[in-house]
């Protein structure tokens, strides 16, 4: 089963067979009133500001969540209106979306290590600054080639700007209520973009598409323009250390030949001569990531932090649970239209009670993570998860939105509110503070890798079981579609149990 080219798809940048794309949260408006307005006094840690920043700082770097998740939802509204203005076969279409993938997987990683070197935010401001301009240039794109080109170097740019901005909110506001806080306020950022690159994806596509490009770049100049002012400033790049430039090159070319057999697999075949020989040369880089870093005096990913228990467990954990959330999306919009027959604007006002119930509860949710451990709010928000999957089993040729529809959104929004903010709070907890940019862009590289594996998989079972029906049901497939990503979440459910910190007083906040 493909999917059609002419119908969006209103995840952050799913479809079948492609990597998946997100913001990490994009699963996941403004911050006013995040935080106090004033500085707050802050124990100084080794390298990080002495006070937190107030709100107004809090909100330039929602406000970069919130542009990333439009950018990511109002594209698949698009998708049909390029085609048809462009002239570009389906093949070609996909990548628009699998582009901005393809960098932004494979360059998370460095760009989290750049910004612990060379600057929080020197790199949060570079990244905002290329992104405007790379929306500009794909929206004056003459062809489909160089609107593709535009959208790999702004996944690169997401990939500097995502690890950046987290950085900045977990080295800015300590451990606890006021962290929990401001990163409930990033995920509500991201929620709200999701809903408002849907709508507004829409509504500019009926005048132009390339309007939809062209939508951050107001926002990124608002940004730039305000994180000169509010954000708090780098310290001297003399005092920090050497980009570790072999193992960048390993880990960066082992994410991005795996994302890219990810994506091009279903259109050459899985078992073909060329999808084996990327699936072979990314696992080959990537086995010689941890060797490369075991050598090098100054390593890009410090191999004790990647056998920590509690590293292992969040990033497992987002793993399964984007991975889930990406293919329950791609499954959900491909019943809703070819099942029920619904528009695509009555498909993507389906997902606005997911966004709307995450956006509303993810700022509590953070406070009650600080409150009664990351973990527990972690796992608690993966049986919700699991819940809302297990309901989409109940799906029929003529389900109603009101009984089968809208509970699954619900109950998915507020098992993201719970999980997604606790899940990067897990992700820096105990970690230094000159690591926080590499601890979010793991994080976030696991989210990635996770949305590309699991959608490739159900795309692969859903496809085998219409096969198998001859194609009479048009239902067949989807639900042991369904029961991979129930298990997925439920895998995931058992990693959290390697989730576990000390309090945010912990002596270990910056230990090694």
């Amino acid at each position: 089963m493909q999917q059609r080219t002419d119908e969006p798809v209103p995840t952050p940048g799913a479809s079948a067979g492609n990597a998946a794309t997100g913001a990490a949260g994009a699963a996941t408006s403004a911050a006013t009133g995040a935080s106090a307005t004033g500085a707050l006094p802050k124990a100084p840690t080794r390298d990080g500001p002495a006070s937190v920043p107030g709100a107004l700082a809090l909100l330039v770097l929602c406000a970069s969540h919130f542009m990333d998740a439009i950018d990511l939802s109002d594209v698949g509204v698009a998708l049909p209106a390029i085609q048809h203005d462009l002239g570009m076969t389906s093949a070609s279409l996909q990548w628009i979306v699998s582009a901005y993938a393809l960098g932004y997987g494979g360059f998370l990683l460095l760009g989290g290590r750049a910004a612990d070197l060379f600057g929080r935010r020197r790199t949060f401001m570079a990244a905002v600054a290329v992104f405007a301009v790379v929306s500009v240039l794909g929206a004056l794109a003459p062809n489909g080639a160089l609107l593709i080109a535009a959208r790999l170097v702004k996944g690169i740019a997401a990939g500097f700007l995502a690890p950046a901005a987290l950085s900045l909110i977990t080295t800015g506001w300590p451990e606890g209520p006021q962290r929990g806080r401001a990163l409930g306020w990033y995920a509500t950022a991201g929620a709200s973009g999701f809903i408002s690159g849907l709508v507004l994806g829409g509504v500019l596509t009926e005048i132009s598409w390339r309007l939809v490009f062209a939508l951050p770049v107001p926002i990124a100049a608002a940004a730039l323009l305000a994180g000169r002012r509010l954000l708090p400033a780098d310290p001297p790049v003399t005092t920090r250390g050497k980009i570790d430039l072999p193992g960048a090159l390993t880990a960066t070319g082992g994410l991005v030949t795996l994302v890219y057999a990810l994506a091009q697999a279903p259109e050459h075949g899985w078992g073909s001569v060329r999808t084996v020989v990327l699936f072979a040369a990314a696992a080959l880089l990537l086995a010689l990531f941890p060797r490369i870093e075991a050598r090098s005096r100054r390593p890009l990913v410090p191999l004790l932090f990647l056998k920590r228990r509690s590293t292992a467990g969040t990033n497992l954990t987002i793993f399964a649970m984007w991975g889930a959330y990406t293919s329950f999306a791609f499954l959900a919009t491909l019943y809703l239209q070819n099942v029920l027959h619904w528009t695509p604007l009555q498909t993507a006002g389906a997902f606005v009670p997911l966004g709307l119930v995450n956006g509303a509860l993810a700022p509590f949710a953070g406070r009650l993570a600080a409150r009664f451990g990351a973990h527990r709010m972690i796992g608690a928000g993966m049986l919700l998860l699991a819940a809302s999957y297990a309901l989409f089993f109940r799906i029929g040729p003529d389900s109603a939105f009101l009984t089968v529809v809208l509970p699954v959104m619900a109950l998915n929004g507020l098992g993201t509110a719970a999980t997604f903010p606790a899940l990067n709070m897990s992700a820096v907890a105990g970690v230094p503070d000159r690591d926080q940019g590499l601890a979010g862009a793991l994080l976030n590289t696991s989210m990635q890798i996770g949305g590309a594996v699991v959608l490739a998989v159900v795309t692969a079972v859903v496809e085998a079981g219409q096969r198998a029906n001859g194609g009479g049901d048009p239902l067949a497939g989807y639900a042991p579609g369904t029961a991979v990503i129930v298990g997925t979440v439920l895998a995931g459910l058992g990693a959290t149990l390697l989730i576990r910190h000390r309090r945010p007083n912990s002596p270990s906040r910056n230990a090694t």
